[in-house]
């Protein structure tokens, strides 16, 4: 298991940016396909993004496509969400998750074995 910690929260107006970091540690950081969620209030947790442990693919939600980025630096265990021109349905609290040694393309949250404890996002229209 990997220990996974999320920052960089907070309100913003709806079309300004935030970006969420998310710091691992405790097993080797390269070897992990990291994956954002979010879940919204009454609402299912929700795929948002992945990058892949093995040549840094990324992959998206239609719903953040172009709007949000995903990246990761191995030599800091840390990987980022730059997220743009939020709108309100973006409020949700968001979490980093990690799979080790991913293979799948489901990303489905139950691929995802170790989790933080989530950072809120709330945007204002």
């Amino acid at each position: 298991q990997v220990q996974l910690v999320e920052s960089g929260g907070g309100l913003v107006q709806a079309g300004g940016s935030l970006r969420l970091s998310c710091a691992a540690s405790g097993r080797t950081f390269s070897a992990y396909t990291m994956g954002w969620f979010r879940q919204a209030p009454g609402k299912e947790r929700e795929f948002v993004a992945a990058i892949s442990w093995i040549f840094g693919r990324t992959y998206y939600a239609d719903s953040v496509k172009a709007r949000f980025t995903v990246s990761r630096d191995n030599a800091k265990n840390t990987v980022y969400l730059q997220m743009n021109d939020l709108k309100s349905e973006d409020t949700a609290v968001y979490y980093c998750a990690a799979a080790e040694y991913y293979r799948g393309s489901s990303y489905s949250p139950s691929d995802f074995g170790s989790w933080g404890q989530g950072t809120q996002v709330t945007v204002s229209s």
